[in-house]
């Protein structure tokens, strides 16, 4: 539910029109929270006309290119969120202002469309393939590198003054300096 219908914003934006008062006064004669939106709702409005106010019922779907050349416009431009977005037929500034916020969070990855939903569940089983069986070295090599890796968290721990787990404590070989038995 809109917090502000059609009409409403009408009757604000003529007011504007008509002269009766700046963004700020109309904004405080009608009740209106911030005196942004009535300067967004005048700008729509002289961009497109009184039907860009009324509420879109279905979602539109934009491809990733072309949220892409609309945020490659914003960037270069200079302009306003609004600005571009009136430009490019968008609904509103903070359609574009998510786009950039993915953008920056993710990239242009962020920028293309996901699946929605759960994945379907089929009836029929995927055929699991079997496992070529690891060559003797490429087995020694694999536990080498989980050696490593646990070697590496065991000396991440101690530099950070934790304590080790007991089960790695058990399980771990003496140093090559301690084993090492003098013969003198």
């Amino acid at each position: 539910m809109a917090k502000y219908d059609d009409g409403f914003k009408r009757k604000v934006v003529e007011a504007y029109q008509n002269g009766e008062g700046g963004y700020r006064t109309l904004a405080q004669r009608f009740g209106i929270s911030h005196f942004s939106l009535v300067r967004k709702w005048v700008k729509i409005v002289e961009a497109r006309g009184f039907g860009a106010l009324q509420r879109r019922r279905t979602k539109q779907h934009y491809t990733s290119q072309f949220k892409q050349n609309v945020l490659h416009y914003y960037l270069n431009s200079g302009d306003s969120y609004l600005d571009v977005a009136l430009q490019y037929g968008l609904p509103s500034g903070d359609l574009l202002q998510s786009w950039h916020q993915k953008f920056l969070r993710e990239g242009i990855e962020g920028l293309s469309p996901k699946q929605k939903g759960r994945p379907s569940m089929s009836k029929k089983k995927k055929q699991i393939q079997p496992k070529k069986p690891m060559t003797r070295e490429q087995a020694l090599e694999q536990e080498n590198e989980l050696l490593r890796a646990e070697l590496a968290f065991i000396k991440k721990l101690r530099a950070l003054g934790m304590d080790v787990p007991e089960r790695l404590k058990n399980e771990m070989p003496e140093s090559s300096t301690n084993s090492e038995v003098s013969s003198d």
